[in-house]
């Protein structure tokens, strides 16, 4: 890992209300509250932040809470029906923390019906659970334990097990454009995670090109698999000539394309691209480190189930949840969050899908205090365009997660605005620097097309947490994040002067900024 998930940054107790200030004497609160009044109106200075002519037209959603009381600060279109984008997570994550645990783990073992000296009679299982932190390192030691066994030679062929979730790989209304990117990967109970953003169902995908113009350039995939052919078309340009080149994976192919120029002397470029049989292609990877651990397959390699009374040859357990949760929610993971809904259905309902889990996930949500007529889940992460909340209800997550006895681990895993470091910053890393929302804003951040949301917590100048939500869909031109990011400035004490003035740097993606790597 490139550093530790994890960094604690402020004193935090599970169990306990971690956004209530502590109680202040009357005249001390009194000359607080003169001191915020005389800093501006809140609602005035906030409804001159939402008048942006961006806005015209646009569905707003904000709403701003104390977080002790529930007491509404500021409201404007509150209860309107939006498309939350990455905010969805928010339910997601609440909802496995509860339902599943912080310590639960994901599982993934290696099995045989018969073991006989050094020889496995018939076939050699590899089963999963969903984990999407499983690389290819992992394979390899589950590889080691099977060779640890004493086991030389499979007289079978390896058979991936990928039952414990459905056979539906991504949601019908996913953006059939996005499929060939990371962050739309397949679902599957069994996958490889090709780097420690856990971005499962990929493939990393290598260009370098020759030392002279005219050969073609050379591809890599790592991790090496067989389960992804690749189609160089790519040649070497002249030094200092502009690339042109394109890796591409059309929709349901197992190909991934490789075309156009990448001149020479350029430095190697590298990318993700999702796999068609993340199944398949985690069994592939196993299959190569058995080979190198001395453990030989004759059969072939397909997928199916593992019988009842096989016998236990390795296994791996997952981090638990409570770590997860840091890339989960720092890096806006999708697949992550797809995984525990299919392992919320699977726990609860009997059977690792979506129309099993997200329904599970919508209780949870109506024990909360959402009404059930104004949320509709049509995935875990936020990506479809189906999905619709309110701001008041994202708000209303947020309050009750308080009293949560995990609320520390998800207080955490939030990212932080300003924080430069990738694992505590995460989205927010490169927003509102050098204002008073830098390590104050603990806050999801939402970017789709047309849809931008920020929510989270913020201590406001008289030392009270406030819990605020904004979401914006329909407006003009790009993601309008400075007008969140002037929100929470002004929620965090910012100078109302100054927050007016205040401008994002760099120009707002419209996707998550970590899906496009440009946080």
């Amino acid at each position: 890992m490139r550093g530790p998930l994890v960094r604690i940054t402020s004193v935090l107790v599970a169990g306990t209300s971690l956004l209530a200030a502590p109680a202040m004497h009357p005249a001390a609160l009194a000359t607080a509250e003169a001191g915020t009044a005389a800093k501006g109106d809140l609602g005035k200075d906030l409804d001159a932040i939402l008048a942006d002519g961006r806005l015209k037209g646009a569905t707003v959603g904000a709403v701003v809470r104390d977080a002790r009381t529930g007491a509404v600060r500021y409201s404007r279109g509150a209860t309107a029906s939006v498309m939350p984008a990455s905010n969805m997570k928010l339910y997601t994550s609440g909802a496995a923390l509860s339902l599943l645990g912080p310590g639960y783990r994901f599982r993934t073992g290696v099995y045989a019906r018969a073991v006989s000296g050094t020889t496995v009679k018939g076939d050699l299982y590899l089963k999963g659970t969903g984990d999407p932190t499983t690389r290819a390192a992992d394979y390899d030691r589950l590889a080691a334990q099977v060779a640890a066994r004493g086991v030389r030679r499979v007289e079978g062929g390896l058979v991936a097990d990928d039952t414990w979730f459905d056979a539906v790989r991504t949601p019908s209304h996913w953006d059939p454009t996005d499929l060939q990117y990371y962050y739309a990967a397949q679902t599957s109970a069994l996958t490889v995670a090709p780097n420690d953003d856990f971005d499962a169902g990929s493939v990393e995908v290598s260009v370098r090109p020759g030392a002279a113009e005219g050969p073609p350039v050379a591809v890599g995939l790592a991790p090496a698999t067989r389960a992804v052919k690749i189609d160089n078309r790519a040649v070497t340009g002249a030094p200092g000539t502009p690339s042109t080149l394109a890796v591409n994976r059309a929709e349901g192919a197992g190909t991934i394309v490789v075309s156009g120029s990448y001149p020479a002397g350029a430095a190697a470029y590298t990318t993700l691209r999702t796999v068609e049989n993340p199944s398949l292609y985690a069994a592939d990877v196993f299959r190569s480190a058995l080979r190198k651990h001395g453990v030989q397959v004759k059969g072939a390699t397909e997928r199916g189930r593992t019988p009842q009374r096989s016998a236990v040859l390795a296994a791996r357990s997952s981090m638990p949840l409570s770590r997860l949760m840091v890339p989960f929610l720092k890096l806006s993971n999708n697949m992550v969050a797809e995984t525990l809904v299919k392992a919320i259905g699977r726990e609860k309902a009997g059977k690792g899908s979506w129309t099993a889990g997200l329904p599970v996930v919508e209780k949870y949500a109506r024990g909360q205090g959402v009404p059930t007529a104004r949320l509709k889940m049509a995935d875990g992460s936020g990506l479809s365009r189906e999905n619709r909340t309110t701001a008041q209800d994202i708000s209303t997550i947020l309050r009750k997660a308080q009293g949560a006895p995990w609320f520390g681990i998800w207080y955490r895993a939030l990212p932080v605005a300003g924080d430069p470091d990738r694992l505590d910053g995460g989205t927010l890393r490169s927003r509102m620097q050098n204002t008073p929302a830098a390590g104050n804003v603990h806050a999801k951040t939402g970017t789709l097309t047309g849809a931008s949301a920020l929510s989270g917590y913020v201590t406001d100048a008289s030392g009270r947490r406030l819990v605020f939500s904004v979401v914006l869909n329909g407006y003009q031109g790009a993601a309008p994040k400075d007008i969140e990011d002037r929100i929470a400035i002004r929620l965090a004490g910012g100078d109302p002067a100054a927050v007016r003035t205040f401008r994002a740097s760099g120009n707002a993606p419209q996707l998550e900024c970590s899906w496009i790597g440009r946080c």
